[in-house]
């Protein structure tokens, strides 16, 4: 192993292990003196009950679990999300985490579950809501009560559209949280846990003077029997989580696109393992991101390997045209996928000219298309301005805005500038986006930045004929330099929920083929409507 590969493994382990770290505050929850209370109380942890509740030996894709990262409040947002296979059914699960202050609902929470209602929406994925939550964490109610209405408009949109809701009640479920069960399609509720009210009999005895107990005002047995909110009466959670698979095995549910429709052919494809080894990810992505690095390596690890019936790994598009941009032909897992990654950070005319080729020919055969960053942005400087940068990169990010293929997202490295919006950043609503921990996106780099705020501050100096401070500018410098790096590191921009995680590289083929199965669900279609190109 070369000392250069050697370098590379050890920074992305560091990496790695740092990652690790993260995710296990968000594991935490709210603590072990928490936790410990709560499984006193025999009461199962959210991750302890989507592991139940989803197929024995399946997958979880847990989606922003750094979801809040930086923020006043706990790692995760006190909600996990994520998809999980039940009865065979991939699902959208959603379960509240009761050891963060009662599973009350923050801002993060807000957005982390805006996410995965998108998620469902865009996949047609039925929607599994484990709730134990007191409602809105009322000092940032501010910003909760008004954009949280969309919470309760999703559910009832998702049933209009004939996909499927169940809510599964373990505990409290209060104030604004009652109408998840109360506007699900299927509602289980679990004796002496579940309590479901408008207002507490606090609430209700400031407000009307009534005395009243929780059994009575919103207890599972009281909606069973008398307010028919409750469509199932569990006797504990495994019965709850029983019945909830009962309820998704009686779904009926089918994909939109079969395996013969989207192979193309009435046989099942097998296909072949990637002929890299996953692991030797480690060693690709350089420890300076200024390095580049060929993404045919990556793809050669990530996409299926040659078999009898596949043919070739990776079918490349225009090789010789436009060589800072790599696109071409691939599968994974068995499933048709196109590819553009940034081969040399820098996007010129060329390249976009060819991305807006690619992605037309993709919307033809109706195949989805992933993007993999490394990408400092379009290309600056007279010759390239006079040679037509900008309308090639609107060029490119108008086939990229109106491509109706769904498109993956994936930033192995640094995603700067306008290169973020060509290469299909968040504003440009990827059905997912996971980022590497090597990864790194920002309007420039850091040091860029930072000297362009150097250069503009001796302009405005000079135009006023004051003499310009060097010393004195190097201190701010810095600190833009230190603010702008720390923000363009993954954690800070997956708390932001500007990805849908921070992945291990080496599990990027498995979360790939977990995505590309997702979008089965539901039909889609390319098409030939882009706007005006201009020539």
């Amino acid at each position: 192993m070369s000392d250069t590969i050697s370098d590379n493994r050890a920074a992305m382990l560091d990496k790695i292990s740092a990652l690790d770290m993260e995710h296990a505050q968000a594991v935490a929850g709210g603590g072990e003196r928490a936790v410990a209370r709560h499984h006193a109380r025999g009461k199962l942890m959210p991750r302890e009950r989507i592991e139940l509740l989803i197929d024995e030996g399946s997958a979880f894709l847990e989606l922003s679990p750094l979801a809040g990262w930086g923020s006043d409040f706990k790692v995760g947002a006190s909600v996990v999300t994520g998809i999980g296979v039940i009865e065979g059914v991939e699902c959208l699960i959603t379960a509240n985490d009761p050891s963060v202050k009662g599973g009350a609902s923050n801002p993060w929470t807000v957005k982390k579950i805006f996410r995965a209602s998108q998620i469902a929406e865009q996949n047609g994925l039925p929607t599994v809501s484990l709730v134990e939550s007191g409602g809105a964490d009322l000092p940032t109610q501010k910003e909760i009560f008004i954009p949280g209405g969309k919470l309760f408009r999703d559910i009832t949109r998702a049933s209009a559209a004939g996909t499927p809701t169940i809510a599964l009640v373990f505990g409290n479920s209060t104030a604004g949280g009652a109408y998840v069960p109360g506007m699900s399609d299927y509602t289980v509720m679990v004796r002496e846990q579940a309590k479901v009210f408008l207002g507490g009999p606090p609430l209700v005895k400031m407000a009307t003077g009534e005395e009243s107990d929780d059994e009575s005002l919103g207890g599972a047995e009281m909606h069973a029997r008398t307010s028919g909110l409750a469509d199932y009466l569990a006797e504990d959670e495994r019965d709850a989580i029983r019945i909830g698979r009962r309820i998704v095995a009686r779904l009926n549910w089918r994909k939109a696109r079969t395996s013969a429709e989207v192979r193309g052919t009435s046989l099942e494809v097998t296909y072949a393992e990637p002929a890299g080894d996953p692991d030797d990810l480690l060693d690709l992505i350089p420890t300076d991101l200024k390095v580049p690095f060929d993404p045919r390596e990556v793809i050669a690890h990530l996409c299926d390997g040659v078999s009898a019936t596949n043919g070739a790994v990776f079918d490349e598009f225009k090789p010789l045209y436009g060589t800072s941009l790599v696109t071409g032909w691939a599968r994974i897992h068995g499933r048709p996928v196109g590819i553009l990654a940034n081969a040399q950070g820098v996007l010129f005319s060329e390249d976009a000219q060819k991305a807006t080729q690619f992605v037309q020919l993709a919307n033809q055969t109706d195949t989805p298309l992933l993007f993999l960053h490394n990408t400092t942005g379009y290309m600056v400087g007279k010759d390239y301005e006079q040679g037509g940068i900008i309308k090639h990169g609107a060029m490119m990010i108008n086939a990229i805005s109106n491509s109706t293929v769904p498109h993956l997202t994936v930033i192995m490295g640094a995603s700067y500038g306008a290169g973020n919006y060509g290469m299909n950043g968040r504003a440009y609503d990827p059905r997912f986006l996971f980022t590497w921990p090597s990864a790194k996106s920002a309007v420039m780099g850091p040091a860029q930045l930072a000297g362009v705020l150097e250069i503009v501050a001796q302009q405005s100096a000079e135009s006023k004929g004051e003499v310009f401070d060097v010393e004195g500018f190097a201190a701010i410098k810095q600190v833009v330099e230190a603010q702008v790096e720390e923000q363009s590191l993954p954690y800070f921009l997956s708390g932001m929920l500007y990805d849908d995680g921070v992945i291990d590289p080496r599990d990027t083929r498995t979360v790939l083929g977990i995505c590309l199965s997702v979008i089965d669900n539901t039909p889609f279609r390319g098409t030939d409507r882009f706007g005006v190109f201009r020539p």
